[in-house]
């Protein structure tokens, strides 16, 4: 089956250019899983995990090897982001995507689910994700080239690169959208060189978002899908007995599988002082993770520490008496949803397989 490559290497492209959100990333380590019916037409990207819903990722680590073709891409988007810095005034070396190193956690996102919570937990506090960037790479010339310039020269240079919203680490801000023509329109959202560079090989963001109009329909019915795995008596029943194994555990009063990994989430944003977008504060729409720089390093340590014990109980509970109940809903109740929605799903294929 010829798979969505293409697509997610333009969304990989794009979060170079800072388009992550206001927490850490969810860790690979604790979503392996088989790829389920509707992941056949979804693409190598899709993830469906107990507690965490239907989403879409892109693993820093695993899955299938570019193709050539995609490869081919990648250097087109590297040459065009040395040309328009050239034309701005600044020295950037085109990487060829082949010579550039591994993921700087990808050893981490391929270790088993257990393996990786007794190192990382859920890869929350324990990564700092801030120096995961593309300017945090000490081996890439653009950073060595970057870092012999002034503070000044070094914004003005984040700013080509990454447009005005950028950062340091190349993730980008973005206030949110007021009115029909806001500035959380991606559409007229200045991404700098590396943003244009992305456009031209790939297409327009909002020629994309028209040619994926048409499968709005779908994408509702998925997250009805996952409704329903949630709500299987099979799948509740599994979630209590999650939770039982849990309070056993020394960790009572989680409800729902992804209560832990929350938990730990909130405890990070109070040390370092980052306040997630709420109905009453909706604050920035896309930011880059915080920076553990400034946090009081025993707090970090401790909560670090806290991370990984609750990390490995939860994955020791979901072994015993979640995943597997889990997976037997998920599976049947997928492959209901892909026997009534084919024609759907293999549209949805056949798009992002050109893409």
């Amino acid at each position: 089956m010829k798979t969505s490559r293409t697509a997610l290497a333009l969304m990989a492209v794009l979060a170079l250019a800072g388009c992550g959100n206001n927490q850490a990333p969810a860790a690979s380590g604790d979503q392996k899983s088989d790829k389920s019916p509707l992941a056949e037409y979804m693409g190598e990207g899709f993830v469906s995990s107990g507690g965490a819903g239907v989403r879409m990722a892109v693993r820093a680590g695993g899955g299938q090897e570019p193709s050539e073709e995609d490869l081919a891409k990648q250097r087109k988007v590297e040459d065009a982001t040395a040309a328009c810095m050239k034309t701005a005034g600044f020295e950037y070396v085109a990487v060829p995507p082949e010579s550039q190193p591994k993921g700087k956690f990808n050893d981490a996102f391929n270790l088993p689910p257990d393996k990786f919570a007794e190192q990382y937990g859920y890869g929350v506090s324990t990564i700092d994700w801030s120096k995961a960037g593309p300017n945090s790479d000490e081996s890439n010339p653009n950073t060595k080239i970057r870092n012999a310039l002034s503070p000044t020269a070094q914004k003005a240079y984040d700013k080509a690169l990454n447009g005005p919203n950028a950062t340091a680490n190349g993730a980008i801000a973005i206030a949110p959208k007021t009115d029909g023509d806001g500035p959380s329109s991606t559409g007229k959202m200045d991404l700098g060189c590396r943003g244009k560079a992305a456009q031209e090989v790939f297409g327009e963001g909002k020629g994309r978002e028209d040619a994926f109009k048409k499968f709005d329909s779908l994408f509702k019915d998925i997250q009805a899908l996952s409704k329903r795995i949630e709500d299987d008596q099979r799948v509740v029943d599994a979630t209590s007995a999650w939770s039982d194994c849990m309070a056993d555990a020394g960790h009572a009063g989680f409800k729902k599988v992804d209560d832990p990994r929350d938990q730990v989430n909130t405890k990070l944003d109070e040390l370092t002082g980052n306040k997630p977008p709420t109905g009453n504060n909706p604050g920035k729409t896309l930011t880059g993770p915080p920076s553990f720089d400034k946090v009081d390093a025993t707090k970090l340590a401790d909560l670090r520490k806290f991370e990984i014990a609750l990390a490995v109980d939860d994955q020791k509970c979901r072994a015993k008496v979640y995943d597997e109940p889990y997976k037997k809903a998920q599976y049947e109740l997928e492959q209901e949803f892909v026997d009534q929605h084919k024609a759907e799903l293999e549209a949805f294929r056949d798009e992002t397989a050109n893409r």
